[in-house]
């Protein structure tokens, strides 16, 4: 049975004292405040301030149904989309905006992902204050742990800016939560990306050894929370985007970070990290064994009842019965029509992560019925690879490809869906197959060592003249060969010569598809703006940022706006 570590049942919600409403408006009223210096005394009261903000990270570092940071880095991008199907969907046009690049600077969405992520600097921020001015003893702690405490807070902090800056670019730093209102001339200005960029980068490396160990305490006793190696893979992270974000490649700083990660054997939950032998152990319920998870989201819903909460952003309204469980979902996001065929018939992820056809009842393998009065009630239910208006032309006889394919143009069954984190089964399956004792308990990975050898042989590859030596096929390879049975493996691995810059982009697309890195990588390869795709043209280089929110803009007169809005 997984266990997240026992110190979440010490929890403490101290409501607006632990928040940051956003990082510009730090005069709000608080209705219900405890005094710091009634709290931070004693070891369980300190652990649960250091756990306060990863219950947060659930709202915006995940697909949570919430506008956090995952939504426009993927919606925006070239894989995934939302499209408005019957009467579901449309919201405003606000996944249409993201889709074509036609956001603007006062989208709600987008200010809700920086409220999100600057409340979370908030909650890292509060406790690292009040740790760092207590003597250790006196609170319970060696001085050891009270330094491994700050220090894995502060990384925590890092993630929390290095999304920022991602999206937004020129973003405040604010280290400090004032527990009284500020003057407004005293509100944070921007800072550039690129000081921004060295802050993050300091922090990490300030903080970084002495960070717990991912196998610190009992087995898993980082599971789920910030450590030495999550570290290093946000090193890598920077470092793979350093040209991007700062105009400099730090190409050999990444591949070291990397090296941290691979060559150097970091620990992980269950003794030295290492790629696993499969493609399906970083997404099963009992992904927690992974060798290779660095730093994720985790859940526990027997013990709990803290669940995953991408489902509504991926599930069928009947997607219970494809898995045999009680989540459903709001028929949201797709996959784009032909990144489907992007994948080999022979590659096991196109079955795996990817709902495409008829879908079959887990509990007696009949078809799926569509329940709920939309295009296909009382039809059985089949994912289709297109996006149009495919039941029209049934009842009017009509050949459906004559049919436009938009962004509103959706059924109920339209696009490939979502099937790469699997829930597992509450109810006994076709077969006989017995209900899954970890059922709902799926965490959800934002590290895996998968992503940092793919990292390392792009790096090798730009400092290479964008050509692939033998070690950056190994890399890429070493990864692939999991998705190809043995018969099949010698036609599908790479060879220096197959594995171009573009046939690498492609291949992170497939192995990475929904984990939030595509409008990353996009930019980086030069396509993000200038490529196009399924009912998506073109767009303009500044679209590479997102607007500073309006909201946030009115609210504190000294932050400047990106250009182009």
């Amino acid at each position: 049975m997984k266990s997240i570590n026992k110190s979440l049942k010490y929890i403490v919600f101290t409501a607006a004292a632990l928040s940051l409403n956003a990082c510009t408006k730090l005069d709000e009223t608080t209705y219900d405040t405890l005094n710091s210096d009634k709290f931070y005394n004693n070891k369980n009261e300190i652990i649960s301030a250091v756990l306060r903000p990863y219950t947060h990270a659930n709202a915006w570092a995940t697909p949570s149904g919430q506008d956090g940071w995952w939504r426009p880095s993927e919606i925006s991008a070239d894989q995934l989309a939302w499209p408005t199907k019957g009467r579901h969907g449309e919201d405003g046009g606000k996944w249409k905006r993201l889709h074509y690049h036609t956001w603007t600077n006062d989208e709600p969405g987008l200010n809700q992902a920086w409220v999100l992520m600057y409340w979370g600097i908030g909650l890292c921020n509060i406790p690292i204050q009040n740790i760092e001015k207590r003597d250790a003893a006196a609170i319970g702690l060696t001085q050891e742990e009270k330094d491994q405490y700050v220090a894995e807070l502060k990384l925590l902090r890092a993630y929390h800016y290095l999304k920022l800056m991602d999206l937004f670019g020129n973003i405040p730093i604010v280290t400090e939560s004032p527990s009284e209102p500020i003057p407004t001339d005293q509100y944070p200005a921007n800072s550039t990306r690129k000081e921004v960029f060295d802050f993050i980068e300091k922090e990490i490396k300030d903080n970084i050894d002495k960070a717990p160990k991912l196998t610190s305490g009992k087995t898993q006793g980082q599971l789920g929370r910030m450590s030495e190696a999550g570290g290093y893979a946000m090193l890598v992270e920077l470092y793979l985007n350093a040209e991007v974000w700062t105009g400099t490649p730090r190409w050999d700083e990444c591949i070291a970070a990397a090296d941290k990660l691979i060559s150097n054997g970091a620990g992980g939950q269950n003794g030295p990290m290492a790629l696993d032998s499969n493609i399906t152990d970083q997404f099963k319920p009992l992904n927690n064994l992974s060798k290779e998870v660095i730093f994720s989201i985790a859940y526990e819903f027997q013990k709990a009842n803290f669940q995953p909460s991408w489902t509504g952003e991926f599930f069928h309204f009947n997607q219970s019965l494809i898995y045999g469980g009680s989540r459903n979902g709001n028929d949201g996001v797709v996959v784009v029509p032909g990144v489907y065929t992007t994948f080999n018939d022979k590659d096991k992820r196109k079955k795996e992560w990817l709902l495409e056809g008829p879908q079959l009842r887990f509990d007696n393998n009949e078809p799926v019925i569509a329940t709920g009065g939309n295009e296909y009630d009382g039809k059985p239910l089949v994912f289709v690879d297109n996006i149009r208006r495919n039941k029209q032309a049934a009842d009017n006889g009509t050949d459906p490809a004559q049919l436009s394919s938009t962004m509103s143009d959706g059924e109920e069954n339209s696009g490939v869906r979502f099937n790469k984190y699997k829930l597992g089964n509450q109810v006994l399956g076709f077969g006989g197959i017995a209900p899954n004792p970890n059922y709902n308990s799926t965490d959800w990975n934002l590290y895996r060592l998968t992503w940092i050898y793919f990292a390392k042989a792009e790096a090798i590859m730009r400092k290479n003249g964008n050509s692939a030596n033998a070690e950056a096929v190994k890399l890429i390879n070493d990864c692939k060969k999991r998705a190809y049975t043995t018969a099949d493996w010698a036609d599908a691995a790479y060879t220096p010569s197959t594995l171009t810059m573009d046939e690498l982009l492609a291949e992170r697309g497939r192995e990475f598809i929904f984990e939030g890195f595509r409008r990353d990588d996009m930019i980086r390869f030069g396509k993000f703006t200038t490529a196009t795709w399924w009912d998506h043209q073109p767009s303009t280089k500044t679209r590479e940022l997102f607007a500073i929110p309006q909201q946030q803009v009115s609210l504190n007169t000294k932050l400047k706006q990106n250009p182009g809005y």
